[in-house]
């Protein structure tokens, strides 16, 4: 971490424990309230994050800034200041441009690259009183679902620091997990929030794409790329949503009960290949939620959904990749270019550039599927999800966010699942289809493995829905016991 010898630990506070339980709501209250100081709540979550550095969530954190921005929360404070998250430290995805903070986009190339400019969403939550903690580590150039960075690190599941993170969030995740900081944001293509959310047993928060502002953050497709939060509960989620979008039209309801929700589940898409815990987990968690007083109906999205959504999505996801790069490096002046990137990536993953990504790859697809892909493969997919929710009358789609707990790190490349053996692009199987069509997601725990591991729930609604999603998500969340912290 830069800046390690500021003397953070030098007046201890009591009750640290507590403080790092905190979520974004409550902290932000307990701040208005006079209860705590943003100041030494931050340096109560500066002092975790040494404590748990080998998790390798974050590639930076500038202690001293930290600390001064919260002594000046704390100086709003006691001139009136209301802000909706005054002096609540929340950590940002290495992909996110940061003023005055090095942003690396998880390559050895922008090591000491630090923007004149925040992201967008970055900007608004410091509008709103936030501070950032620090940069979250993430995959080089959020390419992989594992956590595995060369330069930074693997980031660990802090539910078992031998399995791996997810990706390509995976420090936020682990962050937010570890009670390092309440909340930390993300980018999601083909599920980077959602499978590390899961993976680590917290919430991911996927919104309609184009519904978050994407100024200032690393992309990988224009088409798919949106941005979002995780946090540990659904209702830090919502209030960041509001913050980041502005939209105050719909209040949260009051209601905590599921009595008329109706839910669909399409296991024929869902759950052709999946492990036995999780499928068991998810098989009770239908059982809860019809206690509880909701329709829950299983479906079928067609023979060939799986087939389509993969296709598209995956598609878009690598024939994108140098365009938006290349057009985001140059906007933002960042002081390199694509092929300087590419030089640099490691070995893995520039082979699969080398294939895919760039134009002379034997897998670069032509200008006519590419055109396909948008004009006819993407419809399709949006109208055969959009019928759940608008001829069906479905408030939600429910499926496991991951067919598997997270692998261990040794095999996270290949590993097996109920006697079959997949590679890390398995971990994307059940997100792909809400990346491909733009829709929101958000991933919930809904329990542990024998073995301690995360098992998450998602729920999709119908596009632009996303207020209603969230409402709905708190109220399923209800249901749920809440994970215990990691060991």
């Amino acid at each position: 971490m830069q800046d390690e010898e500021a003397s953070v630990g030098a007046v201890p506070v009591s009750g640290d424990n507590e403080l790092a339980e905190l979520g974004v709501a409550a902290a932000a209250a307990a701040i208005r309230n006079g209860d705590i100081t943003s100041e030494s709540y931050s340096a109560a979550l500066l002092r975790r994050a040494r404590k748990y550095s080998d998790l390798n969530s974050f590639i930076t954190i500038d202690e001293s800034a930290v600390l001064a921005a919260a002594r000046d929360a704390d100086k709003a404070r006691a001139a009136g200041s209301r802000a909706p998250v005054l002096g609540v430290p929340i950590g940002v995805k290495d992909s996110y441009a940061t003023r005055g903070l090095r942003t690396t986009l998880g390559v050895e190339t922008l090591g000491s690259f630090v923007p004149a400019e925040d992201s967008d969403a970055v900007g608004a939550i410091k509008d709103a009183g936030g501070i950032v903690f620090g940069k979250n580590n993430l995959v080089e150039m959020s390419f992989g679902l594992t956590g595995n960075n060369s330069r930074y690190g693997q980031v660990k599941n802090p539910y078992g620091h031998d399995h791996v993170s997810g990706g390509s969030s995976s420090g936020s995740a682990a962050s937010v997990a570890a009670r390092i900081v309440p909340a930390a944001s993300g980018g999601d293509t083909v599920g980077s929030i959602r499978v590390p959310a899961s993976l680590c047993g917290v919430v991911g928060f996927k919104p309609t794409t184009g519904r978050w502002p994407r100024g200032g953050v690393a992309p990988v497709s224009h088409t798919l790329d949106t941005t979002g939060i995780l946090a540990r509960s659904v209702e830090d989620c919502a209030l960041i949503d509001q913050i980041v979008t502005k939209d105050v039209a719909a209040p949260p309801s009051d209601r905590s009960d599921l009595q008329g929700a109706k839910f669909a589940y399409a296991p024929r898409q869902y759950m052709e290949l999946i492990d036995p815990e999780t499928e068991s987990h998810f098989k009770n968690a239908l059982l809860r939620l019809r206690d509880a007083g909701a329709e829950v109906v299983e479906i079928d999205l067609g023979e060939d959904f799986s087939q389509l959504a993969d296709r598209l999505t995956w598609n878009l996801f690598f024939r994108e990749t140098m365009e938006s790069v290349s057009e985001f490096l140059r906007r933002n002046n960042f002081p390199v270019s694509f092929n300087e990137i590419y030089s640099e990536l490691k070995p893995e993953l520039k082979e699969i550039w080398s294939h895919l990504v760039l134009p002379s790859g034997q897998g670069y697809i032509s200008q006519e599927t590419y055109d396909a892909t948008l004009s006819v493969d993407r419809p399709e997919l949006q109208r055969r999800l959009g019928k759940v929710f608008t001829h069906s009358g479905f408030g939600a789609l429910l499926f496991p966010t991951t067919p598997c707990p997270a692998p261990m790190i040794e095999h996270r490349l290949r590993f097996t699942v109920a006697g079959e053996e997949v590679d890390e692009r398995f971990l994307a199987k059940n997100t792909v289809p809400t990346s491909g069509a733009g829709f929101p997601g958000i991933s919930i725990p809904i329990g542990l493995t024998g073995h301690g591991l995360p098992i998450g729930l998602e729920i999709d609604a119908a596009h632009g829905h996303d207020r209603g999603l969230l409402d709905l998500a708190r109220r399923v969340e209800s249901v749920f016991d809440t994970l215990p912290a990691p060991a």
